[in-house]
Parts: structure tokens; C-alpha cells; sequence
């Protein structure tokens, strides 16, 4: 998968960003992308409590997200061998199960080329849906990409009730 964003780079277009596969030496950057993106990303939409409960909802321990690597399919993207920001696939249920960027990178369409890349892997192995439970923050980019909301639900974190959408894309199947 190894690809860049937004080539040629230079030194006014910004960082070199890379996609791939997760390795387990990245785990210890997913917990540092997942803490920073919840705390300081998710400012706007959510509460100090609210995003105190979120981000403790995942420890910030490489060793738990290096299992959750054996979980799911977990796509990254790096700039200068650092992960930062990553998706979370499950390909038999055709679900985002996270998708998460540094937060002084977003809206630089990182999140959407780990999105594109899981729709992908999603086609190959004969997906035709993919679903994805989204937090505020990132429910107006899933809805200007193409994404139909199919409801909202409320979950509970640490004592804390939080809102997010839930939406889903259908897949055009590659032709064999």
C-alpha cells in the first residue's frame, strides 16, 4: 500500500505522508494519536469530561493497541516513520472500527486517504458496505464524502453519555 498524499513534496506542501499496513511498533504511536485526537481534536465538539471518559476508554499502553492490531486490520499513516493517524478495519463486517489523526494534521486529508484505502481492501474481499459509528468530529467530512447518516446513538464512557452518527457507504464491487 505504501503510498504518498498529495505528491510532488516540497517544502511548501507540507509533510510526506506514507500509508500502509500497522506494525507492532507503532502501537505506541496509535495511543498517542487516539489520546491527542480525543483531547485536543475533539475540543469543539465535546466536553473536558466527555473526552476525559473517551480517552480513557482505551488505555495509552503500546501493548493494547499492538493486540488490537491483532483485532482488526489497522492501516496507518506516517510521516518520518511515525504513525500519525491510523484506521481500525473490520473486513468481515465491512465496519470502521476507529479513525484517528494527530490533531495538528487534520483536515489535511489524511483520514480520508486511510478511508479510501479501507474501502479498497473492503472491495477486494467482496465488501459491497461499509459502516462506521462516527463521533462528531467526524461526521460533517463522512457526510460531504459521500457517507449516508443511517442514525444517531449514545454511548457511555466512564460515566459520561456521547453522542455519535451512524453512517454507511455502499461499495462499488471491483469487476473480476
Amino acid at each position: 500500500m505504501s503510498q504518498t498524499a498529495n505528491a510532488p513534496q516540497g517544502p511548501a506542501s507540507g509533510p510526506r505522508i506514507l500509508y500502509r499496513q500497522a506494525r507492532a511498533r507503532d502501537a505506541a504511536d496509535q495511543a498517542e494519536v487516539f489520546h491527542h485526537a480525543v483531547m485536543q481534536g475533539a475540543m469543539a465538539r465535546y466536553s473536558v469530561a466527555e473526552r476525559e471518559a473517551w480517552a480513557g476508554a482505551l488505555p495509552r499502553d503500546a501493548s493494547a493497541w499492538a493486540a488490537r492490531q491483532a483485532l482488526y486490520t489497522t492501516l496507518v499513516a506516517t510521516c518520518d516513520g511515525r504513525c500519525v493517524g491510523f484506521l481500525e478495519l473490520d473486513i468481515p463486517r465491512g465496519r470502521v472500527e476507529t479513525l484517528y489523526v494527530w490533531p495538528s494534521l487534520a483536515r489535511r486529508g489524511i483520514g480520508a486517504t486511510l478511508l479510501i484505502h479501507a474501502e479498497r481492501l473492503l472491495r477486494e474481499h467482496g465488501i459491497a458496505r461499509v459502516t462506521i459509528e462516527a463521533s462528531l468530529v467526524l461526521a460533517e467530512a463522512l457526510a460531504r464524502r459521500g457517507w449516508r447518516e443511517v442514525g444517531e446513538e449514545w454511548v457511555e464512557r466512564g460515566g459520561e453519555r456521547l453522542c455519535r452518527k451512524r453512517f454507511e457507504k455502499a461499495l462499488a464491487l471491483l469487476e473480476t
